[in-house]
């Protein structure tokens, strides 16, 4: 059994650094301004994540009666953390959509972990959910710091990005990196740290799927569908069911996520491409719950989560890691099936092989 037994710091964001580089680069100041404002922040943050001890423990202590325990913060356009109290667990919504939206969110994340995984909250143990709106001016991105959510409310015109809280699943993925934080604590670079962004944008798109009632045929698999403004070509940030599809705009450029290891991307950018080739395990995952049907949480969601919680999932682990284990855990929970067969299969078909 592998054990993990301290937290690397993290900061980890839905809008990749490519999309931010790009857009850095356009000739309409209105455009490049907030993305440049933005990059800084983040590596800024970023930073200080590196100087600080993450331990995995919040100033609250955690309750763990499987009820959620959220707080929302306004930053109020600064980047003071965690900001001014808004709205606690149990209060009624107020007039900030943005708030309500975020408090929806974390319990909604909170309700899938809790009722398809018996996961209470993201460490397993009762741990507060916090999260900070209107974070900064003009910022374009939300960001898991090892501690908390923090959502920006977009560019300020919304030429390219709206509020961070629309998506659901954009909530739920940054959340998910706690869940990976405190369980097999993936290193943040090259495939581990591809599997992390994996992990998340699955059980972003599982919390999704649960909260609207679809099965796998309904779904989208879409990452941040409704993040993009209308003068964007491009539907969301990612697809899982056809990696590289999901924008191909003159001004972020296209798309570039492989959907198998023919196209894999080596790069020194964004620790080591973190968030392009991911695409792959997202495919995979994909080919698995759509070839298995029905509620995509209950069978190859619940085959992931096996692996990333059941303790052998190494902090270094390569795509045929993760693949080979998930094959052993989809014969352990369901034997000699067509579990075994559909999982078999999704990694065979994007290129990965399960040793």
């Amino acid at each position: 059994m592998t054990t993990h037994g301290g937290f690397e710091p993290v900061f980890c964001t839905i809008v990749p650094p490519h999309v931010l580089d790009k857009l850095a680069q356009a000739e309409d100041p209105a455009l490049a301004g907030p993305a440049r404002r933005t990059l800084q922040r983040d590596a800024f943050e970023r930073t200080q994540r590196r100087l600080t001890t993450v331990i995995g423990a919040t100033a609250v202590a955690a309750v763990a009666d499987g009820k959620p325990q959220r707080t929302i913060h306004d930053a109020r356009h600064g980047t003071d953390l965690p900001g001014h109290k808004v709205r606690g667990e149990g209060d009624k919504p107020g007039r900030d959509a943005t708030v309500n939206r975020a408090y929806a969110g974390l319990g909604a994340t909170f309700e899938l972990f809790l009722q398809a995984y018996r996961r209470d909250s993201i460490d397993g143990d009762g741990l507060p959910l916090n999260a900070t709106v209107h974070y900064d001016r003009d910022y374009n991105n939300a960001f898991w710091n090892g501690e908390q959510m923090v959502f920006g409310d977009g560019d300020g015109d919304g030429e390219i990005f709206l509020d961070f809280t629309i998506p659901i699943d954009v909530i739920g993925h940054e959340l998910a990196h706690g869940v990976t934080q405190y369980t097999a604590n993936l290193t943040y670079f090259g495939q581990p740290g591809a599997l992390n962004e994996s992990l998340s944008d699955v059980f972003g798109a599982l919390i999704k799927q649960y909260t609207l009632g679809q099965t796998a045929a309904e779904a989208d698999w879409l990452i941040g569908a409704g993040l993009l403004a209308p003068r964007v070509t491009g539907t969301a940030l990612r697809s899982m069911k056809a990696p590289g599809t999901a924008y191909d705009d003159d001004v972020l450029g296209k798309d570039p996520q492989p959907a198998t290891m023919d196209d894999f991307v080596r790069t020194g950018r964004d620790n080591g491409g973190v968030h392009i080739n991911s695409g792959i395990p997202n495919h995979a995952f994909y080919l698995a719950a759509t070839a298995l049907g029905g509620h995509a949480w209950e069978r190859a969601g619940q085959v992931w989560y096996d692996v990333l919680t059941g303790g052998e999932l190494e902090q270094q682990a390569m795509f045929a890691d993760f693949a080979a284990l998930t094959v052993k855990a989809a014969r352990e929970r369901f034997g000699d099936g067509e579990e075994l067969d559909a999982v078999s299969k999704a990694w065979e078909q994007v290129g990965v092989r399960t040793l």
